[in-house]
């Protein structure tokens, strides 16, 4: 692996996560104009189908172009690696009714160290000591910029649940993301892991949808949610993890914790301290350290 795909794996990678970053601010704002969990995971979910559908068919319609054809094997392996993206979000969604914003956020970012485990056990390797100090900077990094230490919330035991369980999804979405048909091209991938994403997401409306559903969600928020949430960061982290290595770009992915926070700041007007700022700039230090002693060790 050169210097130069390492680096342009940690810039898709980042591109992603900070995409996928928006989606809480987006989500919440939904919720507080009376809209269900199914119905923003669907409408999220049809318009990142429909999305990608277009970019494969325009993938397949540009002349010279060779593209590797995913195989039935393929496309069966991708799906199901891909009910990780429908229970993320499905989990994600549900603990921010439950919990604040920025105590969801936290627990998603377990997938930092979770990312690094799994590293560890599949590729038996221990991490680093540049893995590791990286990770316990942006974990303090994470706890200061969602002001944990000075919080008294109480939390609901419900939302903490769900939130530990989108950190495991989202940190198997990684993983797959980096190991299954990767010679397959990035749209492909992202369409075959939406589609097995949408089996969860639209099984999980049905069972649970109560009262008659509101399609003004697909007017108002369907499309904003599919780019964010469906599209960008899938075709991002296809095309990224697997030059970077899921220790690394789950390291990167933090970046979707300073995003989430100046989304809130700015969107939900929430009060963002100093001490939070700081905690955001130690997450970006940690992920410029840990980029620096990567590449030194090439």
């Amino acid at each position: 692996m050169t210097k130069n795909s390492v680096l342009k794996g940690v810039f898709l990678v980042g591109l992603g996560a900070t995409s996928y970053g928006m989606l809480a601010t987006f989500v919440k704002i939904a919720y507080g104009e009376g809209f269900t969990t199914p119905e923003v995971t669907t409408a999220q979910f049809v318009y990142g189908l429909l999305a990608l559908l277009l970019i494969n068919v325009f993938q397949k319609a540009k002349k010279g172009k060779q593209v590797v054809k995913a195989s039935k094997k393929n496309i069966g392996q991708l799906m199901l690696a891909g009910t990780s993206l429908g229970m993320t979000s499905i989990f994600y969604y549900l603990a921010i009714k439950y919990i604040p914003v920025s105590i969801a956020i936290i627990l998603l970012m377990q997938t930092v160290w979770m990312g690094v485990l799994f590293e560890m056990i599949l590729e038996k390797k221990i991490p680093s000591t540049q893995k590791i100090i990286s990770v316990l900077i942006v974990l303090i990094g994470t706890a200061l910029a969602t002001n944990l230490i000075q919080s008294k919330i109480e939390l609901d035991w419900h939302g903490i649940v769900l939130g530990l369980f989108s950190a495991v999804s989202f940190t198997t979405t990684m993983f797959t993301a980096n190991r299954v048909a990767t010679h397959v091209s990035s749209p492909q991938r992202s369409l075959y892991m939406l589609l097995g994403g949408a089996v969860i997401i639209f099984g999980f409306g049905i069972a649970t949808q109560t009262t008659p559903f509101n399609f003004d969600i697909f007017m108002k928020w369907g499309i904003v949610l599919a780019l964010f949430g469906t599209v960008i960061p899938p075709l991002l982290f296809n095309a990224g993890f697997p030059l970077t290595g899921i220790g690394l770009g789950s390291i990167v992915s933090a970046l979707e914790l300073p995003v989430s926070v100046m989304m809130a700041y700015f969107l939900l007007n929430e009060n963002v301290n100093a001490i939070q700022w700081f905690g955001i700039v130690l997450i970006i230090l940690a992920i410029i350290i840990m980029n620096v002693n990567f590449k030194r060790k090439l």
